[in-house]
């Protein structure tokens, strides 16, 4: 697993954040040292296919980067005439989440698609992952994706969505911004690797409060959601339907 440095030396100017080689390339190291609990996401994600898997159904990844949680998928189905859609709009975690899914043994089927997911057909899912990928679409986009999510779901369908989010009461969140910025800091990030990662971020992605969320999933249809996982400002719902 490659190390992330790619802000670890001053920039002349920071370019706006793309999932391309080189993020492929380091994409491991730099999501479990910058997402607080990324494993037991991913792990839980697992688990919550397990229960709620469908036996002549699909499962999506929407976003799906390197296939980490469609591989959580993959491992905790066992029902019968299933198979996994996983979808990103980058050739280079496509191209690399390809090659990880041909290391592992299994009888599921999985299609990886390069595609923009906004544009993905929904049909007949036991279970849609929207893993850390939401954040980057326009906010005018989002609701309609939750949406054709919601109408594609079989009954007892579940859409699992993880988040960063952010907060309106602004000492909140400054307090989970801080705390967030600790953590990479434990985790070997220097303060000008944190700063310009930040300033690379800050047009590409734009995150919404929980209340956002759970009102979309609301207006979606899902008569029941919960958040079960939070720490600092990353968390991860689940929306029955």
């Amino acid at each position: 697993m490659q190390k992330d440095q790619i802000f670890a030396e001053p920039l002349a100017q920071v370019q706006d954040f793309r999932f391309d080689d080189q993020v492929a390339d380091v994409f491991p190291d730099m999501i479990q040292r910058s997402v607080p609990g990324y494993q037991t996401i991913i792990q839980t994600i697992g688990k919550l296919t397990a229960r709620f898997q469908q036996a002549d159904s699909q499962y999506y990844d929407l976003g799906c980067s390197l296939g980490a949680a469609t591989l959580a998928m993959r491992r905790n189905i066992s029902a019968a005439n299933c198979r996994i859609i996983a979808v990103d709009n980058s050739s280079a975690m496509v191209e690399r989440c390809e090659r990880h899914l041909q290391a592992f043994r299994s009888q599921v089927p999985v299609q990886v698609l390069l595609a923009d997911i906004r544009q993905q057909s929904i049909e007949q899912a036991a279970v849609v992952v929207i893993n850390f990928t939401l954040q980057f679409l326009p906010k005018a986009d989002r609701a309609a994706l939750i949406t054709r999510v919601y109408q594609g779901l079989k009954p007892g369908g579940v859409l699992i969505l993880s988040e960063k989010f952010i907060s309106h009461d602004n000492t909140a969140n400054d307090l989970l911004i801080d705390l967030h910025h600790d953590f990479k800091r434990a985790n070997g990030y220097s303060e000008l690797e944190i700063s310009q990662k930040r300033s690379a971020l800050e047009n590409v992605m734009k995150p919404d409060t929980l209340a956002e969320h759970q009102q979309r999933l609301a207006q979606a249809g899902f008569s029941s959601q919960t958040l079960w996982f939070q720490c600092f400002n990353f968390c991860s719902m689940v929306a029955i339907k």
